[in-house]
């Protein structure tokens, strides 16, 4: 059979792992809780992505790895960072300048492309968990909900509630006084996803193309939708947001020069 690439993202919250063939097309793909065994976890979404593209762990012509948890990857011959990966990974289903917004588990990023895939700008919210996918998880729990509740209650919010502060602890303190005050729950998950937006356009100017990808997008697209009427603009989505990073892992993996692989790109 022909070879198979693979990319590794181990997040602090879930591991990703994506495999490509030769022409760069998506073989196979599994998204873990990341738990506390890294190295684990990470076999295990090897398995189940293999299993997906009916291929067997001796067909991988290279893996690499990627995120918080990257050198815990046994079975990966290189590690790239997050940043570069994320980066080429939209790039590829976006070649042209662009502004990509990542929201993680544990942090933000904004990585800028200029038209060749060059990297020009890039920041990053270090601070706190406030705007990721730890804020989110966190509110959920303050209005016992389930993380996958969010998307479709926001959605039905006629009367957002703003809250006004980026903390999380705070934000969860205003949580609890707005459900004290009897606003409803559709209403203030909504304000949830405006802070979470708010935090992240505050963080630096976007370009005229924006590409929003992570986890946070891939389960809560509502969040696209808003941030679309914050910028004004349409925003860009590729078809599998949460694998951007693995995807971009396994593309250098082909792209490397011990690989087998020629350089193609697909829309």
């Amino acid at each position: 059979m022909n070879p198979v690439y693979a990319g590794v993202d181990v997040g602090s919250s879930r591991t990703k792992v994506a495999l490509l063939d030769e022409k760069k097309g998506l073989l196979g793909y599994a998204v873990r809780k990341s738990g506390v065994d890294f190295s684990a976890t990470a076999l295990e979404g090897l398995k189940e992505s293999l299993e997906m593209a009916g291929r067997t762990q001796a067909d991988i012509a290279r893996a690499v790895s990627t995120g918080y948890g990257r050198a815990n990857v046994a079975f990966a011959a290189d590690t790239k960072t997050e940043i570069g990966c994320h980066a080429r990974g939209c790039f590829y289903y976006f070649p042209e300048a662009i502004t990509i917004i990542d929201i993680g588990g544990q942090d933000n990023k904004i990585i800028k492309l200029d038209g060749q895939g060059r990297r020009t700008g890039f920041k990053m919210n270090r601070k706190c968990a406030a705007g990721t996918g730890a804020f989110l998880e966190e509110m959920a729990s303050r209005l016992d909900l389930a993380i996958e509740e969010l998307d479709a209650l926001a959605r039905q919010s006629a009367d957002m509630v703003r809250l006004g502060s980026f903390c999380t602890v705070f934000s969860a303190t205003e949580v609890l006084e707005n459900i004290r005050n009897g606003k409803k729950i559709e209403d203030i998950v909504k304000g949830v996803f405006f802070s979470v937006i708010n935090r992240i356009l505050e963080m630096d100017s976007l370009s005229e193309k924006v590409v929003m990808t992570g986890g946070v997008v891939a389960n809560n697209p509502y969040i696209v939708a808003m941030t679309e009427e914050q910028i004004g603009r349409k925003i860009l989505v590729g078809r599998h947001p949460q694998l951007t990073g693995a995807i971009g892992a396994a593309l250098y993996a082909l792209e490397d020069p011990r690989g087998a692989g020629k350089e193609s790109r697909r829309g």
